[in-house]
């Protein structure tokens, strides 16, 4: 599909399934040979981060381990405070982190994350995230090593992200085309 309608707001295509499948395998292989002796614990945001989530790990072929946690940081569009939900449920002292993210927009939930990551006495923090928005951060951050895409101050659906729970299931990701005070933006 070219383009998607969701509750009266129109998107287009932005980033079809295969181009994202290239840039996974590109990030795989550097994942791989950077913590080829680490045996890394890859920890998924959710409920956005599944898709790249699922798709990445078909790329790493070292030891490894996964987890999960669920923040909440935004209601339909408007972003407000995070509350973690969901917690890792193993130990992590001394371990090296790499935290996948769906998208990184302000960075307030990837703040959250990596200051709850610090007082479990990690190793390292890495970050992975499918999609960065430069523009919109409010935080400035030295462990993003991975980077999907960079897009513009846009909203954006599909490949795990979603308007009030709708789309995360489309295998491309599309961008909002309607007046930018319509809608808001990703968190």
């Amino acid at each position: 599909m070219k383009n998607i309608s969701i509750d009266d707001l129109h998107f287009e295509l932005m980033l079809d399934y295969e181009q994202i499948q290239k840039r996974i395998r590109l990030i795989g292989i550097d994942m791989n040979l950077r913590y080829e002796d680490k045996h890394p614990v890859f920890i998924g945001v959710l409920n956005g981060c599944f898709m790249f989530m699922a798709d990445l790990m078909k790329q790493i072929h070292i030891p490894c381990e996964m987890s999960f946690v669920k923040l909440a940081s935004y209601e339909g569009t408007s972003q407000g405070s995070v509350h973690e939900l969901i917690g890792v449920g193993m130990s992590l002292e001394g371990r090296h982190v790499v935290i996948v993210e769906d998208i990184v927009d302000t960075g307030n939930s990837l703040v959250h994350t990596i200051e709850a990551l610090e007082k479990l006495g990690v190793a390292s923090i890495a970050v992975a995230t499918l999609l960065l928005k430069p523009e919109c951060l409010l935080y400035s951050f030295d462990n993003i090593m991975y980077v999907g895409f960079e897009i513009e101050k846009e909203f954006v659906v599909g490949y795990g992200l979603d308007y009030n729970g709708q789309c995360r299931n489309l295998q491309n990701i599309y961008r909002n085309i309607d007046p930018p005070a319509t809608i808001g933006m990703n968190s």
